[in-house]
């Protein structure tokens, strides 16, 4: 019990889905909407009473039940930030005892006549509308009466420097890491690992025990669903259920992760929290960016090579630091780090945007880049600290800015770098070179075209003034020969009479009709003797023809200007075309000897800088002795501060990164983590329900190199990750969440991994890996498809279609991440939307109305249920029943039963007699494919639809 927010907040947890249960059960539907305000205000009241109770349980302290309600109501106004309103200071007792302009703000043992008492009760403090709750009005009148003590002896004074209670020290997750030691299981517990012992002992507490083992047809559907994202073909599921040897399902473990598809599959995990986007957002424009896909590459190529996780966090966060960036020439490695860095340019990014404030939008840059380094690696809300201390956990507003600090450098808001300017070219000083030769031969070729012009334009006009009175050429050549904007009034007039002369680059090809038609008669009397040649009686005679004929074509064709010009641009053309591709990276760096001064900011304001402030880390995370940053490399460009950082995050001792990597783990493979608030280890994220076990899996993942593919697979052998998901009325009496895991959750399938398995049932999945992504576009009814967006700048379709071929089936990771066009069938089952946030936490998971809407109408899906069909037609042609047996083991990896196979038997033959009855009617089918194709698909699609697809048991 930390403080009453947490009281409130298990309290409610715990009771109110009981009670509300209760209340909802026990009347009748039609007046649910009456009773439910009163039941909830019973249960609320019920809520209160268990709160108090539990405070009365033990003396009420300054320090546990007060300072945690005046943190968050309070203490901005009156003692942190500089900020004394009143003269009054509430960080303190004493100080609390001493009072401001109007005296002293409690009376010990009197909470009546205490002002501050006073003040809360008349709704005057805090001032606005947010006013205390009555329950935190009593703790602190409870606390006044019984003589407002504290804990232990205050300080006699307060540096500038946060103040950190014991309480808030003793925090579980900012304590140092550490392995407890593993109980002892009992026999005939079923637990055979470490993690298996943990959980045991906690289900004991419960008196619940662990479910039997899971069927094989169902562990191999869930690993490959858990480290692949793939459902396993029929004859990788035969293959591991006829292997009866021990080790079989440890050598399983060990092929997946061996696959290139688990890198694709984890991958997704890490750019989710990372924010990955293919584009800026921020603006309705959204731009794209181009290069952001070699960061997505490199979290997929990392997570197959098993790169330990601590040398993941600091090339993302300071791969240019460690290969010393800028330097002119980087090998493969070293380029890799500095595509790591894309980690920190994930953000959105208006800053290219001509119409958008740019000291907001270069700030909103920084505080998102924080905002997901903090999320992803720290498991705290430190954001909430960029206008005042933070309201619950020990984050003072001087934390956040020494954070900012360390980052700044290469995010120097007054020294900015829009998205373009921050790209990173690859060309090499050979490619350089070339360019620059082909630049000057196109350039020699573009002078010769523009001579030549101007010689047309000039021989052109002089055949056409010639044309014209004699009296008329002198003036019309000299009005013709003056820039256009020094012309007089006369000469423009003369001109524009004689449009004849009017001879631009851009109307030669005006003058050139008449030559034109003279090559084409030619070339026509050519054919028509080239035709009449095997039959001429004097064969030389004819060939001397055509040759003279030839020599003619050529000659009025060099009377062509246009034609002349064309083959000059052409050849221009040609030459660029042969320069080398220059390609770029999206990624971080510093200027070398520009190091900005971080400041605080008032209330956040960029305008109202405050106190200098120095790079570090909160300093809740350096009272445990962990020694001070690391210093800086030597012989590198930068300030080293970003590395520093990642130095001391990764160096086992960190009280959170562990315990938040370890934690996230177990979040994928199980559907939650042992910390249910994976991006919120604070005050009021949830504790852990198994505090030992994660502290055990952070100190192993440490010990063994920071390898994640071996903690999958000490994961994925246990007894619990094994088990049944079976459910019984006991066990969901005694734990309906499943929180002590005496169970396996049965979980919806993520959006990509929906689609994904849809593409390799049906066979369409295009394997293909890395590389640009497929990009996306509102098909007619504004619905985000696959496809190239051809709009215009008004929104309106131009130009003809682009054909994608095989790529539209490609892997859902592959798909262009688009902040404003989020493709529709990964928005309606939950992809996060990069569009209204600049990371994902933690994925929902919903059931509402537009899912089954797109399993029923989708094109993709009509499309993949016909691909479908027509593989099973071909991989079990003529026989129903094989064709039923063969759909089952795609979609579900499992034989049907017999009363599925009756039903789909009746289903199909129903279906067959209607589309033959349609294709027998006056009217013509409007699908020429066969009554038994068109069944089958509508057959498949059901099962593309089910729950047993969409669901991992």
């Amino acid at each position: 019990m930390i403080c009453l927010t947490g009281i409130y907040s298990r309290a409610i947890m715990h009771l109110s889905p009981l009670i509300c249960r209760a209340c909802l059960l026990s009347q009748p539907t039609a007046h649910v909407a009456t009773v439910m305000l009163r039941h909830c205000m019973i249960c609320f009241g019920v809520i209160l009473l268990v709160v108090h109770g539990a405070v009365a349980a033990e003396p009420v302290t300054f320090e546990k039940h007060v300072r945690p309600i005046l943190k968050v109501r309070c203490l901005h106004c009156h003692g942190e930030s500089g900020e004394r309103e009143g003269e009054l200071d509430l960080r303190l007792v004493r100080l609390m005892l001493k009072g401001g302009d109007s005296g002293p703000a409690i009376d010990p043992g009197h909470a009546a006549k205490s002002l501050l008492v006073e003040r809360i009760k008349a709704g005057e403090m805090p001032p606005g509308d947010k006013k205390l709750p009555p329950g935190e009005i009593v703790v602190i009148e409870r606390w006044i009466a019984k003589g407002a003590k504290t804990a232990r002896p205050e300080p006699d004074s307060l540096d500038t420097g946060p103040l950190l209670s014991e309480e808030e020290r003793s925090f579980w997750a900012f304590q140092p890491g550490r392995k407890p030691k593993v109980p002892k299981a009992p026999k005939g517990s079923g637990a055979h690992t470490p993690i298996d012992a943990f959980v045991v002992a906690s289900l004991a507490d419960q008196h619940l025990a662990l479910s039997a083992e899971a069927d094989r047809h169902t562990l191999v559907r869930r690993a490959y669903f858990d480290l692949l994202g793939l459902p396993p073909t029929p004859e990788e599921v035969d293959e591991f259920v006829e292997d009866s040897t021990a080790d079989s399902y440890e050598r399983l473990i060990d092929r997946l992760l061996a696959r290139p598809e688990y890198g694709e599959r984890w991958g997704r995990h890490w750019l989710d929290v990372a924010g990955y986007a293919d584009s800026n957002g921020y603006t309705a424009v959204d731009t794209v960016r181009a290069y952001a896909y070699k960061y997505r590459d490199y979290v997929v190529q990392a997570f197959n090579d098993d790169m330990p996780l601590n040398e993941f966090i600091r090339e993302q966060l300071a791969g240019d630091e460690l290969i010393g960036y800028p330097k002119k020439a980087m090998t493969p490695a070293e380029l890799q780090k500095l595509i790591a860095t894309g980690f920190l340019r994930m953000a959105p990014d208006g800053t290219a945007a001509a119409d958008v404030d740019q000291n907001v939008a270069r700030n909103a840059v920084i505080s998102d880049t924080i905002k997901i380094v903090s999320a992803s690696l720290l498991g705290m809300t430190v954001g909430c600290a960029e206008c005042h201390d933070h309201k619950y956990d020990p984050i003072s507003q001087a934390d956040y800015y020494r954070l900012r600090a360390v980052f700044e450098p290469a995010l120097d808001w007054k020294n900015w770098k829009p998205p373009a300017g921050r790209q990173v070219s690859l060309a090499s000083d050979a490619d350089r070179k070339l360019t620059a030769e082909l630049n000057a031969q196109a350039a020699e070729v573009d002078k010769r075209r523009t001579t030549l012009t101007n010689e047309l334009i000039e021989k052109t006009f002089q055949e056409e003034l010639a044309k014209l009175p004699e009296e008329l050429r002198a003036p019309i050549d000299e009005a013709f020969h003056i820039a256009v904007a020094k012309r007089t009034p006369a000469q423009k007039k003369l001109i524009n009479e004689n449009p004849s002369v009017n001879v631009s680059a851009g109307s030669l090809y005006l003058y050139d009709r008449p030559r034109e038609k003279l090559v084409r008669d030619a070339q026509a009397k050519r054919a028509a003797l080239a035709k009449q040649l095997p039959k001429a009686e004097d064969q030389a005679a004819a060939k001397e023809e055509l040759a003279k004929l030839d020599a003619e074509i050529e000659h009025l064709q060099s009377e062509v200007a246009t034609a002349q010009i064309k083959k000059l641009t052409e050849e221009a053309a040609a030459i660029r075309a042969k320069r080398p591709t220059e390609d770029f990276v999206h990624a971080l760096y510093e200027t070398p000897g520009k190091v900005p001064t971080t400041y605080v900011f008032h209330r956040g304001d960029c305008l109202q800088p405050r106190q200098a402030v120095e790079p570090g880390e909160p300093a809740i995370f350096e009272i445990h002795g962990t020694g001070p940053q690391p210093a800086k490399p030597a012989k590198i460009p930068s300030t080293g501060r970003r590395l520093a950082l990642a130095q001391r995050l990764t160096d086992g001792m960190h009280p959170l990164v562990g315990r938040v990597l370890a934690n996230r783990i177990w979040l994928h493979h199980f559907g939650r983590g042992l910390v249910a608030t994976p991006s919120d280890f604070g005050i009021l994220g949830e504790r852990p329900t198994h505090p030992e076990l994660l502290d055990w899996l952070a100190a192993d993942l440490v010990e063994h190199g920071w390898r994640l593919k071996r903690l999958h697979k000490l994961i994925m052998t246990s007894a619990v990750y094994r088990q049944s998901s079976a459910r019984t009325d006991a066990l969901d009496e005694a734990d309906p969440e499943n929180r002590w895991l005496a169970r396996a959750n049965v979980r919806r399938a993520e959006a990509e991994v929906i689609r994904d398995s849809i593409l390799a049932v049906s066979g369409k999945l295009n394997a293909k890996r890395f590389g640009a992504p497929v990009p996306v576009t509102p098909d007619e009814v504004g619905q985000v498809v696959i496809g190239v967006d051809t709009r215009d700048a008004a929104g309106r379709p131009s130009g003809k279609a682009v054909t994608l071929g095989d790529d539209v089936f490609r892997r859902s990771i592959y798909v262009q991440v688009r902040r404003s066009l989020p493709l529709g069938m990964l928005e309606a089952f939950d992809a996060p939307a990069m569009s209204s946030a600049c990371n994902c936490e933690a994925r929902s998971v919903s059931t509402v109305a537009p899912q089954s809407l797109i399993l029923m109408n989708s094109d993709f899906l009509l499309e993949q249920a016909s691909f479908l069909a027509e593989r099973l037609e071909q991989q079990a042609p003529s026989n129903l029943k094989s064709q039923i047996s063969l759909a089952w083991r795609l979609a579900f990896a499992r034989e049907p039963e017999a009363a599925e196979i009756d039903a789909a038997l009746a289903f199909l033959k129903e279906q067959i007699a209607g589309f033959t009855a349609e294709a027998k009617g006056s009217k013509p089918a409007p699908d020429k494919r066969k009554p038994a194709t068109l069944a089958l698909a509508n057959l498949c699609q059901a099962l593309l639809s089910s729950n047993e697809f969409l669901y991992v048991d």
